[in-house]
């Protein structure tokens, strides 16, 4: 018996059914390596999807594992989707059999899904050597098991495997898949280059050709193994192609597969095509940074349209032309697609970068040439000795207002500190930090233990100050990175020590360089204590 689908929604108010976005994250995505989806962990995918206004997300492949069928299960029950229909995956029917009685086909059926995708065999070889069946036996595969399931009511696509690699080896058989599927009521046959070794102008040429010979609506589906997977979509677009299937982030097996983000966004902006509901295009950095929270993986910096480099300018000659026009530099604003403008402050930086990044701060240097050139030159010097400000905001800041005040912000004044590595015969390690320092007229000295010397540090530091600033029971390092400059001096080298840290809302970064790696980090966790005791608006003690 099957499951009767809810009836199929509409698309989002103000878009029609003539494009699709489609979203395979949940299936394709999740073959990328290092990627583990839970149940729960779909379930919060789908929903960021939805807000973010996809027409189409796949859900996996019902009955093949037992995780893909509970999440049909608990999605129907759990999630209202507002912009997005839900996608079963599966395959043809068995060689020889009949889709009514396909065990696979009736788990798509009772996944409750409205919208079905199967995968069918378009490449000759892959059809005799992995189907080991005949070309008109995978023919009539397609043609049963399209028109079963849409005689049970369910809208199909076609995903023709292999297509393009199909299509040059023999062009009328790889036609001939799209037709049948087409002519069974496939609503969709997305051509798919699975091993992802197309170009553009392949793309193009061979889209262009197969939507002139078959007339079937066509969609794309493109890997990214040449570099290539978001120019071959947009490339399948500009041939004709009206349905585009992407994974969040790029992620998928291999090397990945086209990017959602940078195509919708070229949709959107470049070709002035409405793919998104109202304001969702605004959503979609925070989309990108939530998804790739989910899957535990770390937001690529340098992705297009959303990553936090994507609009970062650290050439003086760059800060100086967006000092009079941003768009000089940028070829959107940043804004449209939920991003910031950033200045990157280095020894690369002039007046006109220093200028800018106070603003971003919020810190007004007024104009004040003599002041800036100040600072340019404290940031030369100290990028000299190894400070790097470009991935320390934070650091960079309080070095700002301390020229543009005449003093450093002092909540705490070191009188001295140590730190303590104690090996022992049974092979135990024990960490002990010792700080010596004055707030608000009290010198305090503390003692801590930790897990390492700079944790012990940590500590021992919060056990002196918590009690005149407990902002400080919010503070938690978040990431540490040690990095040996002048590595040719052996021991004797000078070490950079970067720390983020967050205090639930937001997050900073400092430096700290010293000849060795206590030092730096001592510097560095000074820092990161001032600048969010001085950005929880705290008045300086000291």
């Amino acid at each position: 018996m099957t499951t009767t689908p809810e009836a199929a929604t509409v698309l989002s108010e103000g878009l029609d059914d003539g494009f699709h976005v489609f979203d395979t994250t949940l299936r394709d995505g999740a073959q990328r390596e290092g990627i583990n989806l839970t149940v729960a962990d779909k379930l919060t995918i789908a929903r960021h999807l939805d807000d973010f206004g996809v027409g189409f997300i796949e859900g996996g492949w019902p009955g093949a594992n037992p995780r893909d069928t509970e999440f049909f299960s608990r999605a129907r029950a759990e999630i209202t989707f507002k912009n997005a229909q839900l996608v079963a995956f599966g395959a043809t029917r068995r060689a020889g059999g009949a889709a009514a009685q396909d065990p696979q086909v009736r788990a798509l059926l009772e996944s409750g899904a409205p919208v079905i995708t199967l995968v069918a065999k378009s490449h000759d070889r892959h059809v005799e050597l992995a189907l080991r069946t005949t070309l008109d036996e995978n023919l009539e595969m397609v043609r049963d098991t399209v028109s079963h399931l849409v005689a049970q009511g369910r809208r199909v696509f076609v995903d023709c495997e292999h297509f393009f690699d199909g299509y040059r080896a023999n062009p009328e058989y790889a036609k001939s898949v799209v037709r049948t599927a087409h002519e069974a009521g496939a609503d969709v046959v997305i051509l798919c280059d699975t091993n992802g070794g197309m170009l553009p102008a392949q793309v193009t040429a061979t889209v262009a050709t197969v939507l002139a010979d078959t007339g079937a609506r066509l969609g794309i589906h493109a890997q990214d193994d040449t570099g290539c997977a978001v120019a071959n979509t947009l490339a399948a677009v500009d041939a004709g192609a009206t349905h585009v299937q992407c994974t969040a982030n790029g992620y998928g097996e291999r090397v990945g597969n086209a990017n959602l983000f940078p195509v919708v966004a070229a949709l959107e902006i470049k070709y002035g095509r409405k793919v998104l509901p109202d304001g969702a295009l605004a959503e979609m950095t925070r989309i990108s940074h939530a998804i790739a929270e989910v899957v535990n993986l770390t937001p690529s910096t340098h992705q297009p349209y959303v990553g936090v480099s994507a609009f970062a300018h650290k050439a003086g000659l760059h800060a100086s032309a967006i000092k009079v026009d941003p768009d000089l530099y940028q070829h959107i604003d940043p804004e449209r697609v939920g991003n910031t403008m950033r200045m990157l402050v280095s020894d690369m930086a002039g007046r006109a970068s220093i200028e800018l990044k106070g603003k971003e701060l919020g810190v007004d240097l007024g104009g004040d040439r003599a002041l800036i050139s100040r600072v340019v030159e404290r940031v030369k010097a100290r990028e000299l000795q190894g400070y790097t400000y470009e991935a320390a905001d934070a650091s960079f800041e309080l070095l700002l207002r301390a020229e543009a005040e005449g003093r450093a912000r002092k909540y705490f004044r070191i009188e001295s500190w140590r730190a303590i590595i104690e090996d022992r015969p049974d092979g135990t390690h024990a960490n002990e930090a010792t700080v010596k320092l004055w707030a608000k007229g009290e010198r305090i000295v503390a003692t801590a233990e930790g897990n390492g010397p700079v944790n012990a540090l940590d500590r021992a530091l919060r056990v002196a100050l918590e009690r005149f600033y407990p902002q400080l029971a919010k503070f938690e390092l978040v990431d540490y990175k040690v990095r040996i400059l002048e590595g040719t001096h052996g021991t004797e080298s000078t070490t950079r020590v970067l720390v983020a840290t967050t205090d639930g809302e937001r997050e900073w970064s400092t430096v700290g360089v010293a000849p060795n790696v206590i030092a730096a980090s001592w510097q560095a966790l000074e820092d990161a204590f001032t600048y969010g005791l001085l950005h929880a608006g705290v008045e300086p003690a000291e």
